[in-house]
């Protein structure tokens, strides 16, 4: 008889009911990024819907569109030659009368190593190519995480990373997250960030190639036409689970499209 108690996390309670809409910070507005938005917008509806405050969202990247990026990236041809964080936010705002804004600029330290303007949310969604800007960016979240009780203070970090056919969404926890008492649950205050758990794995993934391609063709060498979406619909079905259900058994998976495999990552 299996007696092993299942294993959750429970969403930070101001999640839940907020009394002002949510602040989410997108970092990358690339094949991933930009399908994203897309998901975050039918979220944004659904959550209002159900009488939550909503997301409020800051999009980051100082992309400009080019003809490699139309028909994999959410970018029309009328787009090229704009900042993908622009053209991204103008649309959704015409489209669904939000007010979200775009932060054309990395999301980085300046020269003088203070924290980014406007860098404070409650939930950090990465799409990044970069190995070195996952390491960025844990380094603002670890800076912003003062431990004091405030709306935008940093909760979840959720970063989606792939290769060409392969790829993975990992949520983690920023600090550690207050769990009620539970007689039905084993409950798991903190989930390990990207890169400390997987950060060795990220090292040797930076040998790889992965220099801006010149053609739609050329893009698809790299990454399958379907990967970036595929995982989107997973790991923002992960984050609404956080907002719809109170707890996850999952903080994460791996998804491989060529065999049609997800694996899933327990809250351990």
């Amino acid at each position: 008889m299996n007696t092993e108690i299942l294993k959750v996390h429970f969403t930070d309670s101001y999640l839940i009911n907020p009394t002002n809409p949510i602040t989410v910070n997108v970092i990358g507005a690339g094949g991933t990024g930009s399908k994203v938005m897309t998901a975050l917008l039918e979220m944004n509806h659904s959550l209002i819907e159900l009488g939550h405050a909503g997301l409020f969202i800051r999009l980051w990247d100082d992309d400009v569109i080019t003809q490699a990026n139309l028909g994999r990236q959410r970018f029309a041809e009328c787009e090229v030659g704009l900042y993908k964080s622009v053209a991204i936010i103008n649309r959704i705002n015409r489209w669904a009368g939000t007010n979200w804004k775009a932060e054309a600029r990395k999301f980085e330290k300046d020269s003088k190593e203070r924290l980014p303007e406007n860098a404070g949310a409650s939930i950090y969604i990465s799409c990044v190519d970069s190995v070195q800007a996952r390491f960025e960016i844990a380094d603002i979240l670890n800076g912003l995480n003062n431990g004091k009780a405030y709306s935008n203070r940093p909760r979840y970090w959720l970063d989606f990373g792939n290769s060409q056919h392969t790829g993975q969404a990992i949520l983690s926890t920023i600090g550690t997250i207050q769990q009620p008492k539970s007689e039905k649950y084993e409950t798991v205050a903190s989930l390990p960030m990207v890169t400390d758990e997987f950060g060795e794995l990220l090292k040797q993934s930076e040998l790889e190639d992965d220099t801006p391609s010149c053609s739609l063709a050329e893009a698809l060498e790299k990454q399958d036409l379907f990967i970036n979406s595929s995982l989107v619909q997973m790991g923002c079905s992960l984050l609404w689970g956080l907002f719809r259900n109170g707890l996850t058994p999952y903080r994460g998976f791996f998804h491989n499209l060529k065999d049609f495999r997800t694996h899933p990552i327990k809250v351990a």
